[in-house]
């Protein structure tokens, strides 16, 4: 009979903790929970860091190098060109940048230009708080100037951005008004023979002294044939042979055998050979060289 009423004692004292009345401390703590809007956050202070001097100098590293991402790129691309890198898998380099960076001709060639532009801006952006350009827009319009021009451009673009690095935008708008004051008529004409001039244009690089036969009349430029194919070359690269109407036509008959008989696949030899028929600076071959071009005809079933 002892145990109901131990039950019953528990239970009383259970409910008389229950009733006890809540003291100042227990309702301020409540009514804390009950409006959080009114709670006070303690918030720690986060203290800042200044980076060391190595840190410093590891982040310049690290930016120029995603500044010059465009730059290496291009460099690269050229160096694979010129060594032709790409022949044991490909026949020529378009097809090599198009299966192994899903580049087109185009992009191939605008990064090499730019590579071009961006290492002759080094020359003077060194003394400028490194205002280099970022990306390949930003200096596409300027492969149509001169070299020192360039620079004027560039440094121009700077100015007009506010110190900042300029947009594609910015530049093409400061390359347009040095190009209009700088604009030369072109007098060329389709089928004109001319001799390539290279004059400090690494693009041209091998070429100087080419014939070349204008295919097309540009505002600054003209597309050109040559012994290896078609390109386009400012003003300031082409001298006029003066050729009479009937010494072009025969230059004309010439650069179509070549180009039909040359490839980037052909043996450096070979290439050397054409590349030679491509500086004769008269409008015919000597004996010697017509059977040469005639033999290599033959070897590449190339017969007119």
């Amino acid at each position: 009979m002892t145990k109901p009423s131990s039950k019953r004692k528990k239970a009383t004292s259970a409910t008389s903790r229950d009733s006890t009345p809540p003291n100042d401390h227990d309702l301020e703590d409540i009514s804390q929970e009950e409006n959080p809007a009114t709670a006070t956050i303690t918030v720690s202070a986060v203290e800042v860091t200044e980076l060391t001097q190595e840190e410093q100098s590891d982040r310049l590293l690290l930016e120029r190098k995603v500044e010059r991402a465009f730059f290496e790129a291009g460099k690269a691309l050229a160096e694979l060109r010129d060594r032709r890198l790409y022949r044991s898998s490909h026949r020529t380099f378009e097809d090599y940048c198009r299966d192994r960076f899903g580049h087109s001709r185009r992009q191939s060639y605008l990064l090499m230009d730019a590579a071009v532009v961006f290492d002759n801006l080094v020359e003077i952006c060194d003394q400028f708080d490194h205002k280099l350009p970022t990306a390949e827009g930003q200096v596409r319009t300027m492969t149509k100037l001169e070299p020192q021009e360039q620079q004027e451009a560039w440094l121009r673009a700077v100015e007009v951005a506010g110190g900042k690095v300029p947009t594609g935008r910015i530049v093409k708008d400061v390359v347009q008004r040095i190009m209009e004051r700088t604009q030369v008529p072109n007098t060329y004409q389709i089928g004109e023979v001319c001799q390539i001039l290279v004059k400090d244009n690494p693009e041209l690089r091998g070429k100087g002294g080419c014939w070349a036969i204008v295919s097309a009349v540009n505002d600054f430029s003209c597309t050109v044939k040559m012994w290896d194919g078609e390109h386009t070359v400012g003003l300031q690269h082409l001298k006029s042979y003066e050729y009479l109407p009937a010494e072009c036509e025969q230059m004309q008959v010439i650069c179509d055998r070549i180009s039909r008989v040359y490839s980037d696949s052909l043996e450096e030899t070979v290439k050397s050979l054409l590349q030679l028929l491509g500086k004769v600076n008269r409008a015919y071959l000597t004996a010697v060289e017509e059977k040469l071009l005639k033999l290599l005809e033959l070897e590449y079933g190339r017969i007119p």
